[in-house]
């Protein structure tokens, strides 16, 4: 059974067809299979008179001779109602070119359709920046470009009927109230079950119908191939896809960065990995987190962008990944967190779910490492916020444990700097000697 699942970007869509009144068109950007085609027809059906929804992934040949005369207007939204059966009304009705990043002649005509203003336009696509789909095109200004991610946790509570979780926790936060073990231990088991099916929306229909974690896992695996395809049509050597599929091992080195000539073998030419990093980020797969060399407000100014680590975009495709060579009954990482026993050499699982936590409520990712007093070891913060003119720390535990040494020597480090301190762990919500100890369902609300 397919469902139409509650998204918040319905609601950025909102205010898109209010404030810009067609003068612009909604371009959703995302990784395949992120639910784009979904949300831009469900929107499509509830607000408008009449919908056209033009997929360039599979368009009558029709199609094409109409968009060869795309500069007559008049012509062009004729044959498209030909084509499509559908009576367009003007200003009531909305055009959906789905899979924009197949015909970048329309995507250029962007500018002139706009113009035109009889209709409203909504473009979805994916890979929309990488050379073959740009070359020889102007991109047009006429676009308001919003990304769709992975369902967040609160989006995956509402499709398992669950409106009332997350407004409770937020309550519980503004207020600085702890839960009581026996609940917090009950919402981490709510939450451990959104890390292993994770945030796509196929994954998270194949759980609802089958309540079975291994159909959930072979759709999940089916995503991942997907992307290799893709990555494959970019790059025939490879290379980004062993970027992608190596995401797991990197992070479980704990090194200070990802590795790129462990994963490939040798350096490769800094224009080619350039460009090749620029089609990963561009995929939106994944999530990169940037080295900050001098940590403070303004962190793309105190960058190092050769020194990152990658995440996989949704937790629950990282899990899959991670044991890509066995099924899901000799899978670890589901054993472990479904008995709530995940041993701190997995504790990267924990890593990537706050890196899509903070990256779906808008934080750009960045950390900071330096070494320690004796130079052998480095101490290293996880993650990087600002808030106002001042930072927030964030330190990631895959456990109880309350040790925190790297947060305590970055505060004292950049005393000044400091708004609030975050440890990230797997115990009740409590906030102690000016340090947050936040479960990472809390996360959302930092």
């Amino acid at each position: 059974m397919e469902r139409i699942f509650k998204r918040k970007i319905y609601q950025e869509m909102l205010r898109w067809k209010q404030s810009r009144n067609g003068t612009t068109a909604l371009l959703i950007k995302g990784a395949r299979r992120v639910g784009k085609s979904t949300i831009a027809e469900s929107f499509a059906r509830k607000e408008y008179d009449s919908y056209i929804i033009v997929d360039f992934a599979d368009a009558p040949d029709a199609l094409w001779e109409a968009v060869e005369n795309i500069s007559d207007r008049d012509n062009f939204f004729m044959q498209l109602q030909f084509i499509y059966n559908v009576k367009l009304y003007e200003r009531r009705s909305v055009i959906i070119f789905d899979e924009i990043q197949k015909c970048p002649a329309v995507r250029q005509a962007i500018k002139y359709l706009v113009k035109d203003h009889r209709y409203d336009f909504i473009e979805t696509g994916s890979l929309l920046s990488i050379k073959k789909n740009t070359m020889n095109i102007v991109i047009p200004s006429e676009e308001t470009r919003i990304t769709m991610y992975p369902m967040d946790y609160e989006e995956f509570r509402w499709a398992l009927g669950d409106e009332s979780t997350v407004s409770l926790m937020h309550t519980a936060f503004e207020n600085k109230k702890s839960f009581g073990d026996a609940v917090a231990r009950k919402l981490m088991r709510d939450l451990r079950l959104y890390m292993l099916v994770g945030g796509m929306p196929q994954a998270v229909n194949t759980y609802l119908d089958t309540n079975n974690l291994t159909d959930v896992d072979n759709t999940k695996r089916e995503i991942i191939e997907l992307y290799n395809d893709d990555f494959l049509k970019i790059d025939p050597s490879g290379k980004i896809s062993r970027l992608y599929s190596n995401i797991p091992s990197e992070l479980s080195k704990n090194a200070s960065r990802y590795q790129v000539t462990s994963v490939l073998g040798r350096s490769e030419n800094p224009d080619t990995m350039a460009e090749m990093l620029k089609n990963l980020e561009d995929s939106l797969t994944v999530n990169f987190c940037h080295h900050s060399d001098d940590p403070n407000v303004g962190f793309p100014m105190h960058t190092d962008y050769k020194q990152y680590k990658l995440y996989v975009g949704d937790t629950g495709l990282f899990v899959t990944l991670a044991f890509w060579d066995r099924n899901v009954t000799d899978n670890i990482i589901y054993q472990k967190l479904l008995s709530d026993k995940l041993s701190a050499d997995l504790g990267y699982v924990y890593k990537n779910l706050v890196a899509q936590i903070l990256t779906a409520h808008g934080n750009r990712l960045f950390y900071h490492t330096w070494p320690t007093e004796s130079g052998k070891h480095n101490y290293e913060i996880d993650f990087l916020i600002s808030r106002g003119s001042k930072i927030s720390p964030i330190e990631v535990k895959s456990s109880g444990y309350k040790t925190h040494v790297s947060l305590d020597m970055f505060c004292k480090k950049f005393s000044e700097r400091i708004n609030n301190r975050y440890l990230v762990y797997t115990k009740d919500f409590r906030c102690d000697d000016n340090i947050f100890y936040l479960p990472p369902f809390m996360l959302m609300f930092v």
